[in-house]
């Protein structure tokens, strides 16, 4: 896989009309979107003589202090209804901007970041790495605490043909997770609340809502934040879908890119919170209802039956919505005393970390 250099001149879609629906959705909305959004070409990736490109949006002010909202999608090939969730609430919004003055006025005192095809040659390829075969969800250089060399689900370095594959040794960052980092620290990490979801699919029969750490089983810093913010989203949406634990409750990974991010952030200075979630949609509940989609390579991790790739696009509207509006109110979550801190971090470890 070759990378191409950065261009900075207007987007040419002409260049990669074709190469896949999710990509040519893609600049369908980037038709409507207008002068609501800046659109940006991050790198091109050239792959078997095709070139395929990163693209990132952002809307709203160009302070980039104000609060955050991102959205991210398809780091695996294989998970492409990540991407067409993504694409589905983009859309939903843009709409909104033509005519709701509250998603104005949201817009206005807010930004929404999105890079929604990260990994444009997997999806290519209808595999979960990339075109060097690396699993760009264990690339980072994060080393996990406690697990197996004999893992292999967890990252390994053996071979390229092997799934979960980190990449070699001291290798650099493969590029596409490398534009996702800098695209982060260049939109998210000024902000002074800023929250990710990264969307996946295809763990458990449940849709399942992570948080840091993917590394270790210890608690991460900003753990009362995140039950605060649970507890309101439970009280705001009490007939919810979601499992929300972190990851490591799970099971633990090396390479994790939003460990990567969030530890980064923290070495910042300054009274600035970053949130990374990882969105884990479970396939297994439509390999359930058509265990026949278990004999195809995308059926394992997208839904098939027309009706219920409808429902996946609907079904976490709500969920992103909510996230951005937080980030507008931290008042009753990201904002604590430290006695308020120091309660619901009990809490919150009583409920994740009992065991």
């Amino acid at each position: 896989m070759k990378l191409v250099k950065p261009i900075s001149s207007d987007l040419d879609v002409t260049r990669y009309l074709g190469l896949l629906p999710e990509l040519d959705e893609l600049f369908e909305l980037l038709e409507l979107l207008g002068a609501w959004g800046r659109v940006k070409l991050l790198r091109e990736i050239e792959h078997s003589g095709k070139v395929f490109p990163l693209i990132g949006i952002v809307m709203g002010p160009e302070d980039k202090s104000v609060p955050t909202f991102g959205l991210f999608s398809g780091v695996h090939g294989l998970e492409r209804i990540g991407s067409r969730v993504s694409l589905a609430y983009l859309r939903t919004f843009i709409q909104l901007l033509q005519w709701d003055k509250n998603t104005q006025d949201i817009l206005n005192r807010s930004r929404f970041v999105l890079l929604p095809i990260i990994n444009p040659v997997g999806m290519f390829l209808k595999r979960r790495s990339n075109g060097s075969g690396v699993d760009l969800m264990r690339n980072a250089p994060v080393i996990a605490d406690k697990l197996h060399p004999l893992s292999l689900y967890g990252g390994h370095r053996i071979s390229s043909r092997l799934p979960w594959y980190q990449g070699s040794l001291n290798a650099p960052m493969e590029t596409e997770a490398q534009v996702l980092c800098q695209f982060v620290k260049e939109e998210l990490f000024s902000s002074q609340l800023a929250i990710s979801v990264d969307v996946h699919s295809g763990y458990g029969a449940r849709d399942r809502f992570w948080f840091p750490y993917a590394k270790t089983r210890n608690p991460f810093k900003h753990i009362s934040e995140v039950f605060a913010l649970k507890n309101i989203f439970d009280k705001t949406y009490p007939n919810h879908i979601y499992r929300i634990e972190p990851q490591s409750k799970q099971y633990i990974t090396h390479g994790d890119l939003w460990d990567f991010l969030y530890d980064e952030h923290i070495k910042l200075e300054g009274n600035r919170l970053f949130l990374p979630f990882c969105l884990e949609m479970g396939s297994w509940i439509w390999i359930k209802k058509n265990f026949r989609q278990v004999f195809s390579v995308l059926g394992v991790f997208n839904p098939v039956a027309h009706h219920r790739l409808q429902r996946t696009l609907r079904r976490h509207i709500h969920l992103f919505d909510f996230l951005h509006r937080a980030v507008q109110s931290p008042q009753s979550w990201a904002i604590l005393s430290t006695q308020d801190k120091m309660l619901l971090k009990k809490s919150a470890l009583d409920f994740w970390y009992d065991d």
